[in-house]
């Protein structure tokens, strides 16, 4: 899918070449760079070239070949991290927290004592119940598969 009415996106500058950018791989259907503004040290984002803003409009093949790209990614990154463990994150649209109208996939290396948290620094006012409330889950999951029938 061409974006031939609107501008390009900056990913589309960076995957043709007219903004430079570091990349650590690239394949036929996506490339992957060191983000600009890492959130630490080797933070890459593995961008398709069809430029989407979802994840779901991504042809199937093309997520087959995205989700390559970020395993070729880990492995260069494994090597000079010296580390099998990531944070891979994607912000599927504008309230998911997409600041670039392009779907990616963020790539960031973990180490012992790096800094990094988990996924409840994203929800810091949430709070986490000791134990897991399995009533109100299968009756979320009820009407989840309600509305999707």
């Amino acid at each position: 899918m061409l974006n031939q009415m609107t501008e390009s996106t900056l990913f589309e500058k960076i995957l043709s070449g007219k903004i430079p950018a570091n990349f650590i791989a690239k394949g036929e259907t996506w490339g992957a760079f060191l983000d600009v503004f890492p959130r630490r040290e080797g933070h890459t984002l593995v961008v398709p070239r069809n430029p989407v803003k979802h994840l779901s409009q991504l042809p199937q093949l093309e997520i087959n070949e995205l989700m390559q790209g970020v395993q070729q990614t880990q492995k260069i990154l494994s090597k000079y991290f010296r580390t099998k463990d990531f944070t891979i994150l994607i912000h599927d649209g504008p309230i998911a927290g997409q600041e670039i109208p392009h779907m990616h996939i963020h790539i960031i290396p973990r180490t012992e004592g790096d800094g990094g948290k988990t996924i409840t620094s994203l929800f810091p006012e949430t709070v986490t119940p000791q134990t897991p409330d399995f009533e109100s889950l299968s009756l979320l999951h009820n009407k989840i598969m309600e509305a999707s029938s």
